[in-house]
């Protein structure tokens, strides 16, 4: 299989992980009134093509360790057990933080979801994995989280979100971020018990247990949405070629970014590469800014904080990589 051969390049693959992560959501703006519950279906399959992609390609070629199929065959069954599970986890906690953006809004949901989430998983994983200099690792995810915050008071500025937010967008928002700050420990644990995983079988069965859980968790959620009326199947057929290709691109982009964040974590540690490719609210910010002008006429502090945003991350990211060799 292939490994990064260095930290450089492990690094280049995190950063290129937050890319991935904060630019796939721009598929479903591009989408035609098309109901995100549906959208996810074609999401999700296209996470799952492009895990099995990289698993037959870079997991089954190249020097290094075992094979995708000879690790899947030899790796302990609880390590199987625990890569599916952390997929099932991630796919409940991404729906959830959709369903509270929709219910709280953007500058609401980032600080609470990914706020909670950054922090929880990299300490979780760090516990299993105490890979990097801790000082270094905790700088940078302070700075991290100071980023969420900035990127939140932005996004307030320009909606002019008032202070009063739903208990109910607040729970959904903090079941989230539990959620998906819990992912990455069962990553890290099959990625490093017993006669452990390979990066790309990982991403393999991490698919499978996101797609296992949308026929539980997003099937709830189409009859029972927490924002707007039920959604039904009969949408799905009829939503047109454009909607359904745009779907499954969102999903491979997710999933081009999992399979890098996995692949790298193998050279630095989950910890490392879960704290860089969760700088992705970044990305997402950048093309807020620069393609769909979603920054246009807004204020001066609005622009100051995407500043202070978008410079917090840069340190944080400089910090969490000094953390490998310090």
């Amino acid at each position: 299989m292939y490994t990064p051969g260095s930290f450089s390049t492990a690094l280049l693959m995190t950063i290129l992980t937050a890319v991935f992560w904060g630019s796939w959501a721009n598929t479903y703006k591009g989408t035609r009134r098309y109901p995100f519950e549906l959208f996810y279906w074609d999401y999700i399959i296209g996470v799952l093509i492009c895990a099995l992609a990289f698993a037959f390609t870079l997991g089954s070629t190249g020097g290094a360790g075992e094979s995708f199929l000879v690790n899947l065959r030899a790796t302990d069954t609880s390590n199987i057990a625990l890569a599916a599970v952390a997929g099932i986890i991630f796919n409940a906690a991404n729906l959830l933080l959709v369903a509270g953006i929709d219910i709280a809004g953007l500058a609401i949901a980032f600080p609470i979801a990914i706020g909670i989430a950054v922090v929880e998983g990299v300490l979780l994983s760090y516990a299993l994995q105490p890979k990097g200099n801790p000082a270094y690792l905790g700088a940078g995810l302070a700075l991290a989280v100071a980023a969420i915050l900035f990127d939140a008071a932005a996004y307030r500025r320009l909606t002019g979100a008032g202070a009063a937010v739903s208990r109910k967008g607040i729970i959904v928002n903090v079941v989230s971020g539990l959620l998906m700050g819990t992912f990455a420990p069962f990553v890290t644990r099959s990625m490093t018990a017993g006669h452990a995983m390979t990066p790309y079988g990982v991403m393999v069965l991490f698919a499978s247990g996101a797609l296992a859980c949308c026929f539980v968790v997003n099937i709830y959620f189409m009859k029972h949405p927490l924002v707007g009326p039920p959604v039904t199947f009969a949408g799905f057929p009829g939503a047109g070629a454009r909607n359904h290709l745009l779907g499954v691109a969102g999903g491979i982009l997710w999933s081009c970014g999992m399979c890098l964040n996995f692949s790298a974590a193998g050279l630095v540690g989950v910890p490392i590469s879960y704290a860089i490719g969760q700088s992705a609210p970044m990305i997402a910010a950048l093309w807020g800014v620069v393609v769909w002008k979603e920054f246009a006429g807004a204020d001066h502090k609005a622009w100051t904080f995407l500043k202070l945003m978008f410079a917090s991350y840069i340190a944080a990211i400089g910090l969490i990589a000094l953390a490998y060799n310090a």
